[in-house]
C-alpha cells in the first residue's frame, strides 16, 4: 500500500507539480505579496518600504474621490455591459440556430471580432468614432453619427459599452449555441402541438434547460466587465477629464503612473474581494435554479 500511494504521488508531482509551481510564481506568490504592499507605503521603485497598517485603505474611503468615481462607473458599466452581452448574444445564438443556409458563415463573421485583442480593438474603434462617423454623419446628416463619441462623458461611456459588447457577444453566443442544441428537440415539438407560441417556449422550456450555460456566460462577462482596461486605456484613456476611468485603470494609473504602489495594491486587494464577493453569490443563486430546472 506504502508503495502504491508513492507511485501515486509520484503521479500528481508529475503531471500537476508543472502546473502548480508556474501557478505559485506566476499568480499566487505576486498575489500573497501584494496583500503585504497593501499595507505599506512603497513607491514601486526604491527598496524603502514602511508598514503603514490600514492607512491606505482609510485614504481611499476618505480622500481618494477618483476611487469612489471609479468604482462607481465600473458598476455601472459592468451591469449594462452583463445585460447588453448576455442579450446580444443570445439573440445572435438563436439566430445562428435556426435552419439558414448561411448559419455557418454568420456564427464565424459574429465571433471574429473576440479574436481581436483588446488595445488593437480600442485604437481601430477610436479611428470608428473620431474619422468613420463624422464622415457618415456628414454625408447622411443624421445627427447620431456628429455626437462627440470620446469628447462627452455620456457618450464617451456608451461608446466603450458599444466595443465591449460588440467584442464579448460572439464569445458567448458560441456558449449558448452548444446549450441550444442540447435542448430536447422533442419537447418543442410537443409544445408547438399544444399550441405553445414561441415566446412560451422559450420562456417555459428553453432558458429553464440551458441556466447551467446563463451560469457561465454571467460569470465570464461579470468578471470581464469589472476587469476591463485594455480598452478602456486604448479608447479613451479615462478621458473626458477621468469621466470614463474603470477602476482597473485607475488602479494602473496610481501603482505604475504616480508611482504609489502600496495605494494600488490597497484597491486592487478591495477590486478583488469585491469581485470574488459579487461572482460567488451569482454563481451561488444561479446553480440554485439549475437544481430547481
Amino acid at each position: 500500500m506504502n508503495k502504491k500511494k508513492l507511485k501515486n504521488w509520484g503521479l500528481y508531482a508529475l503531471f500537476v507539480g508543472p502546473a502548480l509551481l508556474v501557478f505559485s510564481l506566476i499568480v499566487l506568490y505576486p498575489f500573497l505579496t501584494g496583500i503585504y504592499y497593501a499595507f505599506t507605503d512603497w513607491n514601486g521603485v526604491t527598496g524603502d518600504i514602511r508598514w503603514v497598517g490600514f492607512d491606505n485603505f482609510v485614504y481611499l474611503f476618505t480622500e481618494d474621490k477618483q476611487f469612489l468615481s471609479s468604482f462607481w462607473i465600473t458598476t455601472k458599466y459592468t451591469l449594462v455591459a452583463i445585460t447588453l452581452t448576455n442579450i446580444v448574444g443570445f439573440s445572435l445564438a438563436l439566430l445562428v440556430t435556426q435552419n439558414l443556409k448561411t448559419r455557418n458563415i454568420l456564427r464565424t463573421v459574429f465571433f471574429l471580432p473576440n479574436l481581436i485583442g483588446g488595445l488593437i480593438l480600442g485604437f481601430v474603434w477610436q479611428f470608428i468614432f473620431v474619422k468613420g462617423f463624422s464622415s457618415v454623419g456628414k454625408l447622411t446628416g443624421w445627427s447620431f453619427f456628429e455626437l462627440p463619441w470620446l469628447g462627452d462623458a455620456d457618450t464617451a461611456f456608451w461608446g466603450i459599452v458599444i466595443v465591449s459588447v460588440w467584442q464579448g457577444a460572439g464569445y458567448i453566443m458560441i456558449i449558448y449555441i452548444a446549450a441550444l442544441q442540447n435542448v430536447p428537440h422533442e419537447l418543442i415539438e410537443a409544445a408547438k402541438i399544444d399550441g405553445a407560441n414561441f415566446w412560451q417556449i422559450l420562456k417555459n422550456i428553453t432558458l429553464p434547460l440551458i441556466t447551467p450555460a446563463i451560469t457561465v456566460c454571467l460569470f465570464l462577462t461579470i468578471s470581464w466587465s469589472f476587469k476591463i482596461f485594455d480598452v478602456n486605456l486604448s479608447l479613451t484613456n479615462g478621458g473626458p477629464f477621468k469621466s470614463t476611468e474603470m477602476l482597473a485603470l485607475n488602479i494602473y494609473t496610481e501603482a505604475f503612473v504616480n508611482n504609489r504602489y502600496g495605494i494600488g495594491e490597497a484597491k486592487a486587494l478591495i477590486f478583488f474581494i469585491v469581485v470574488a464577493t459579487i461572482t460567488t453569490i451569482q454563481v451561488i443563486i444561479t446553480k440554485k435554479r439549475e437544481v430547481e430546472s
